[in-house]
């Protein structure tokens, strides 16, 4: 058995709408008490020992009675977000990542998590808790135990359900074949076989509309902060915000939904790049890039960014676990300066040479398909 999410697009009415922005906040406001509760433990004594998901749920009843209206929430979400900040905080100590934020209501996206109470009713209505039978689409059919879901309202202000559910997946056949793939910025793979994927510039596609959408929420807000300031100058009686203004609000949801749109096509496409690997390949050897010092380039730092390196390398590595493939990554280091087939290093080249001859086998390289050939035999 897999564990595999699966993205659905729900359709709530307007009450189940209401149950689930509650919920965003029922949520929001127990994962700030107990991250400011923590902070204090932690200042009052620095030595105290680390507490866990299940010491914070015990801590829920007190936080029930202190707060009423925290009972409706979804039982089982709460102990989520218990779960999701205990594990935020320890990747802090542990792991040296960010530490844990405050959240906020004006967060254009929100979630929550739920473990149970979930019922698939038929191929397009599923039971969610508290929620009751909720429509849905999907692309794929559901089949499986479902774990767990976790509802989310996009910056488009769409509705999905993720569902983590534990499946069989069936291993694609053998085929005997190993690739070495060097990323690029002019292609967005090339492989050791020869073979060059384009990059597609989606956000280059859309930068018109987006930008005339840009332009226009830049002004708008400009405009609205310009109203305030003299509402709060005049005191006036109901001093307004932001989220007053209807032209202000339509242009940030046009910018959101190009944003989106981009986001959607890009990764579309580097699913069906990688759903095509690993049906082509058993053994698929990568580079280990470290996009995070690439970005400091800053006349490459957005065609970088567009390519989304990371996300594909994390598609092929549970892809290849989920069909029965191997992912290897290989250290980047001299492999577009070395001749594959001698193995002479001709030294550092800059990034217009494309094509160079091995001074001492005579043999025209390309530069990616050469990179290519010695991350496959690396």
């Amino acid at each position: 058995m897999t564990l595999k999410g699966i993205k659905l697009r729900i359709y709530p009415n307007r009450e189940q709408q209401l149950k689930i922005k509650l919920n965003f906040g029922y949520n929001r406001f127990a994962w700030n008490q107990m991250l400011n509760m923590m902070i204090e433990r932690y200042r009052n004594n620095p030595e105290a020992p680390f507490l866990n998901a299940f010491a914070l749920n015990n801590l829920l009843p007190a936080l029930k009675t202190e707060y009423p209206w925290l009972k409706e929430a979804e039982s089982t979400s709460l102990q989520a977000t218990n779960h999701d900040l205990v594990e935020a905080y320890r990747k802090f100590f542990r792991a040296h990542r960010g530490f844990p934020k405050f959240k906020s209501r004006k967060f254009p996206k929100q979630s929550y998590t739920s473990r149970s109470g979930i019922r698939l009713m038929d191929t397009n209505h599923i039971k969610l808790p508290k929620l009751g039978i909720v429509r849905f689409k999907s692309g794929q059919k559901l089949t499986g135990k479902i774990k767990n879901v976790t509802i989310r309202l996009s910056s488009t202000g769409k509705f999905y359900a993720v569902l983590l559910v534990d499946t069989d997946i069936q291993e694609l056949p053998k085929t005997n074949n190993t690739v070495g793939i060097d990323m690029g910025v002019a292609d967005l793979m090339i492989t050791s076989d020869g073979i060059k994927y384009p990059t597609i510039r989606f956000d280059k596609i859309l930068s018109k509309k987006k930008h005339y959408w840009e332009k226009r929420l830049a002004r708008r807000r400009l405009q609205a902060q310009r109203e305030i300031a003299w509402d709060q100058h005049n005191k006036a009686p109901e001093p307004r915000e932001l989220s007053d203004f209807k032209n202000y609000l339509k242009a940030k949801h046009m910018v959101a939904k190009y944003n989106e749109k981009i986001a959607n096509q890009r990764n579309n496409y580097l699913h069906n790049l990688s759903k095509q690997l690993v049906e082509q390949y058993d053994l698929i050897k990568i580079e280990d890039l470290k996009t995070k010092n690439l970005l400091h380039n800053h006349k490459l730092a957005r065609a970088i960014a567009n390519q989304s390196w990371r996300k594909l390398r994390s598609q092929l590595e549970y892809k290849c676990a989920w069909y029965g493939k191997q992912l290897v990554t290989v250290s980047p280091r001299k492999t577009s300066q070395i001749c594959s087939n001698c193995g002479f290093d001709d030294g550092k080249h800059t990034l217009d040479v494309r094509e160079w001859t091995c001074p001492k086998c005579g043999i025209n390289h390309d530069r990616d398909i050469n990179a290519a050939k010695n991350i496959l035999s690396a």
